[in-house]
């Protein structure tokens, strides 16, 4: 899988369990909707870290405790 699609698949499965919604996690995070939702349909090109660290800090996680998951072992990410 590609990085983009391992960072969309933290976020949900993170929001899944906070209990979150997209829109609640825009509220937490300050990251607008519209880019949570570009970054959940993967179509979001180059991830920039504070963008993932804002989503930790709504979140209430660190980065790595969000980087912390078989998502991103190397043998998972393609280049």
């Amino acid at each position: 899988m590609h990085l983009n699609e391992a960072v969309a698949l933290r976020i949900k499965e993170l929001c899944e369990e906070s209990k979150l919604t997209q829109y609640q996690l825009y509220l937490k995070s300050g990251v607008p909707q519209s880019t949570l939702s570009t970054i959940m349909k993967c179509s979001y090109p180059s991830m920039k870290l504070r963008i993932i660290y804002e989503i930790c800090d709504g979140l209430g996680i660190s980065l790595n405790d969000f980087f912390n998951s078989p998502l991103f072992d190397r043998d998972n990410i393609d280049d």
